[in-house]
C-alpha cells in the first residue's frame, strides 16, 4: 500500500487550498442545488413524478457506491491524478446534465456526476491534512468543513434563484467555470504522490456495492413507496443485508479487502465515525424538513426560503472560524464540541416552540444557533478522528467517514419526512374528530361549513395545524437524538500537544 507523509510540503498552499475547496464545494451544492428545480426539470423533460425523483436518487446511490473505492483509487493512481480526473469527469457530466433533453439521459448523466464526484470530499480532507502540519490539523478542518457544511444550505436557494432568473439548465451549468478554476488551481499546486500496483477487490467491491445501493434506494425512496408494504422495498432491504453480510464474511477471510474495515477498530476513529453518522442525520434532516415548512405552512416563495435559512450557514463559518484556532492553540477539542451539541439541542427545542405561524426574527435566531453548533461539533471530530491513525490510512478512512456522513443524512430525512407524514395523517384525524358545527363559531366566513368551498377551506387549515404538530414532534425527537450524543465524547482519546501521534503515524509509513 502506497504510503503517504503526515505532512507533505507543498509550493503554494494558498492556490491548494482554495482549489481543493473549489471542487468539494461544487460537488456538496450539487448534492442539493436540483431539488428545487425539480418540478421545472420534470416539466422540460416530460417526466412523471416518479421518474422525476430519480434525478436526485440516481445521484445519491452512484456517489455512495463509488465513495469507498476512493482509498484504492488514490493508492493505484496518486491523489493528485484522482482529484484532476474527478473535477474534470464531474464537470463535464455537470455539462452533459445541463443539455439533457429528455429522462433517460439526464439520469444517466446524474450517474456520471456521482461517480466522478464521489473522491471528491474524501480527497480534499485527507489532501488538506497532509498539506498542514499536525499542530494546524483543526484549521485545516476547519476550511474543509465550510465547504462540507456550509454547501448543502448554499445549494437550495442557489438553485431556486437560477430557476427563476434563467433556467434550470443553469443548475448545472454553473459548474463549468468553478470545474475549470479548480482544476487548473489543482494542477498547479497539489503536489505528486507515490502510487501502488495492486489488484482491486472485485468480490468486495461488488458485494459492498449491492449493499449500499439497495440501503441507499430504499432509504431515498422508502416514504414514497409506504416502506415495507411495497415488493421493490422488501428485495432492498433483503438485498441490502445480504451484501452488507457478504462483505462482512469476505472481510473476515480475505487477507486484502476492497475497504478495511480494520480502520473502525482504532477507538477515535470509530466513536468519530458513529458521531459524524449522527450529525449526518441533523444536518441534513434539519436542512430536509424547513424548506418544506417555511414554503407549504407560511407559503414563502423559494428564495424568501433561501435568505431566512442562509444566516445558518454564517453561524456555521463563525463557529468553524472560531473552533480552527481555539484548536491550534492547544484546546481540548470534546469542549467545544459539548457546546455544539447543547447549542444544537436548543434550536431543537426552540424549533419545537414554533407554529405554523412563525414569524421571520426566531427562525433566523434558530437557524444561527443551529450554524454555531454545527460548526463547534463539526471541525472537533474531522480533526479528532484521524488523532490517532497513521497517514497512509487517511485517504482510505476519509472514504469511510464521508459515507457514514452519507448514509446519516439519508437516514435521517428518510425517517424524518415518514414520520411527518404519518403524523400529519395522525394529527389530522384527531383534530378533525373535535371538529363539529357545534364546536365552531363560523357565520358566513371562509370557513363556513355549510358550504363546499367552507369545508374544503376547513380541511386545509386542519391539514396545515396537524402538519405544524407533525414538524414540532420531529424537532422534539432531533433534540433528544442530539443530547443522546453527548456521552460519546468520553469515548475519545484526546492526543498529548506535542506528541499527537503524527510523528509515530509518519514512522509507520517508513
Amino acid at each position: 500500500m502506497t504510503t503517504a507523509a503526515s505532512h507533505r510540503e507543498v509550493h503554494n498552499l494558498p492556490l491548494l487550498v482554495v482549489s481543493i475547496m473549489l471542487a468539494t464545494l461544487m460537488q456538496v451544492i450539487d448534492s442539493t442545488i436540483a431539488n428545487v428545480a425539480l418540478p421545472d426539470m420534470q416539466g422540460s423533460l416530460s417526466a412523471t413524478q416518479d421518474q422525476a425523483a430519480w434525478i436526485l436518487t440516481s445521484y445519491i446511490v452512484a456517489a455512495a457506491i463509488a465513495t469507498p473505492a476512493t482509498g484504492w483509487l488514490a493508492a493505484r493512481f496518486g491523489r493528485r491524478q484522482l482529484l484532476m480526473v474527478a473535477i474534470a469527469g464531474f464537470t463535464v457530466a455537470s455539462v452533459l446534465c445541463g443539455i439533457a433533453t429528455n429522462i433517460t439521459e439526464m439520469v444517466f448523466f446524474r450517474v456520471l456526476q456521482g461517480l466522478f464526484g464521489a473522491a471528491l470530499v474524501p480527497i480534499s480532507q485527507s489532501s488538506l491534512l497532509d498539506a498542514f502540519p499536525p499542530e494546524k490539523h483543526g484549521a485545516a478542518m476547519a476550511l474543509w468543513g465550510m465547504g462540507v457544511m456550509v454547501g448543502p444550505i448554499v445549494g437550495p436557494p442557489l438553485g431556486g434563484w437560477l430557476t427563476e432568473n434563467y433556467s434550470w439548465h443553469w443548475v448545472f451549468l454553473i459548474n463549468v467555470p468553478v470545474g475549470i478554476v479548480a482544476l487548473l488551481g489543482v494542477m498547479a499546486s497539489v503536489p505528486a504522490d507515490e502510487t501502488h500496483q495492486s489488484r482491486f477487490d472485485w468480490r468486495g467491491f461488488a458485494f459492498l456495492a449491492i449493499g449500499i445501493a439497495a440501503l441507499q434506494l430504499l432509504l431515498d425512496r422508502g416514504n414514497e413507496q409506504d416502506w415495507f408494504t411495497s415488493v421493490e422495498m422488501q428485495i432492498d432491504l433483503a438485498l441490502a443485508f445480504l451484501g452488507f453480510y457478504l462483505y462482512w464474511v469476505h472481510w473476515r477471510s480475505s487477507e486484502r479487502t476492497f475497504v478495511n474495515l480494520s480502520l473502525l477498530r482504532d477507538r477515535n476513529f470509530g466513536v468519530a465515525t458513529l458521531f459524524i453518522f449522527i450529525v449526518g442525520v441533523l444536518l441534513f434532516a434539519t436542512m430536509a424538513l424547513m424548506p418544506p415548512y417555511l414554503q407549504n405552512l407560511m407559503n414563502y416563495p423559494v428564495v424568501t426560503t433561501g435568505l431566512l435559512l442562509a444566516p445558518r450557514g454564517l453561524g456555521t463559518l463563525v463557529a468553524m472560524t472560531a473552533v480552527g484556532r481555539l484548536l491550534a492553540a492547544g484546546i481540548d477539542p470534546r469542549k467545544p464540541m459539548a457546546i455544539g451539541i447543547l447549542l444544537i439541542a436548543l434550536s431543537l427545542g426552540l424549533s419545537a416552540r414554533f407554529g405554523p405561524d412563525v414569524p421571520m426574527w426566531p427562525i433566523i435566531n434558530v437557524g444561527v444557533l443551529q450554524g454555531l453548533g454545527l460548526g463547534l461539533v463539526f471541525v472537533p471530530v474531522s480533526t479528532l478522528a484521524y488523532a490517532t491513525l497513521p497517514g497512509s490510512a487517511r485517504t482510505e478512512a476519509a472514504g469511510i467517514f464521508s459515507l457514514a456522513r452519507n448514509i446519516g443524512s439519508s437516514v435521517g430525512i428518510s425517517i424524518m419526512f415518514t414520520l411527518v407524514a404519518r403524523g400529519t395523517q395522525t394529527s389530522h384525524a384527531e383534530l378533525a374528530s373535535r371538529i363539529t358545527p357545534y364546536s365552531l363559531n363560523m357565520p358566513g366566513g371562509i370557513l363556513n361549513a355549510d358550504s363546499a368551498q367552507g369545508l374544503m377551506a376547513l380541511n386545509a387549515e386542519v391539514t396545515r395545524q396537524a402538519a405544524a404538530i407533525a414538524y414540532i414532534n420531529d424537532f422534539w425527537l432531533m433534540m433528544w437524538l442530539t443530547l443522546f450524543a453527548l456521552p460519546f465524547l468520553l469515548l475519545f482519546k484526546v492526543p498529548r500537544r506535542k506528541s499527537a501521534l503524527p510523528e509515530p503515524a509518519a514512522a509507520m509509513d517508513h
